[in-house]
């Protein structure tokens, strides 16, 4: 597991591969439903997470991810679904917000005011699409206000390792030509820096209390799962890490 700083009654976690029951390329603790790993195992790989903080499965709440830059607020009304969205807020105690990511950036947002907390799923197509501003969008509907805002990036492909064609620069370029720092030339080819990519729209969403957990989920093979690493492998499915985060009962 990779431990940030836990605050007050909010425990967060991004748990590594490590510490489940799968077997093969999903060894161990895969949390991915939509991975072709046996269901038996991704069901009490979550168990082992509901049982981190004290609470049962039903109250990890997951995502359909689509790699949209869709956010919603988690609520009475609707706390028993899975929501289609990249990006997910609330003030409720005792549900268990998360992210499956396998190269992605996983982001665990806390309001320390007003008890309000995220999580959002950030590829490159949410992140360049909106998905970080609109998680932060949703917190504020709730009351809450941005300088009280913490942020912690988990781990993710770093930028030696996420090498990129000229249409994906492009679309970045498009978007804005300030974006071109955010890539090295490698021969015919850039390489990304998918979290300063982040840090930089944080910081235009007047979020500065923000932290990184320093992995490269492409290299660490033993701790991280990693979509492009069984790419380049041939190996046709992968899988996913799950982070998290809560408001735990006082």
């Amino acid at each position: 597991m990779f431990f940030t700083r836990n605050l007050s009654n909010i425990d967060h976690c991004f748990f590594s591969r490590l510490g489940g029951v799968s077997q093969g390329r999903y060894k161990s603790l895969n949390c991915g439903k939509g991975s072709k790993d046996e269901n038996g195992a991704i069901e009490e790989n979550l168990v082992a997470i509901s049982r981190y903080y004290g609470l049962k499965k039903s109250d990890i709440i997951t995502m359909h991810q689509t790699h949209s830059s869709n956010a919603e607020v988690l609520d009475s009304s609707n706390k028993s679904k899975i929501l289609k969205c990249d990006g997910i807020v609330t003030k409720e105690n005792n549900k268990i917000l998360s992210v499956l990511t396998a190269d992605c950036a996983p982001l665990l947002f806390y309001e320390v005011k007003n008890e309000i907390i995220g999580a959002c799923h950030a590829g490159w197509k949410g992140a360049l699409n909106g998905i970080i501003q609109n998680t932060i969008l949703q917190i504020t509907k709730l009351g809450g206000k941005r300088d009280n805002i913490r942020c912690s990036i988990g781990p993710c492909i770093r930028q030696k390792s996420y090498e990129v064609r000229l249409p994906f620069y492009k679309n970045f370029i498009k978007q804005d030509q300030d974006n071109a720092r955010f890539f090295q030339k490698n021969n015919n080819r850039y390489l990304f820096s998918l979290t300063e990519f982040i840090l930089k729209i944080l910081s235009d969403e007047q979020i500065t209390n923000h932290e990184i957990v320093d992995v490269d989920t492409f290299s660490e093979e033993t701790l991280c799962f990693s979509y492009r690493r069984n790419y380049k492998k041939n190996i046709t499915d992968y899988g996913r890490m799950i982070s998290t985060i809560v408001i735990k009962d006082r």
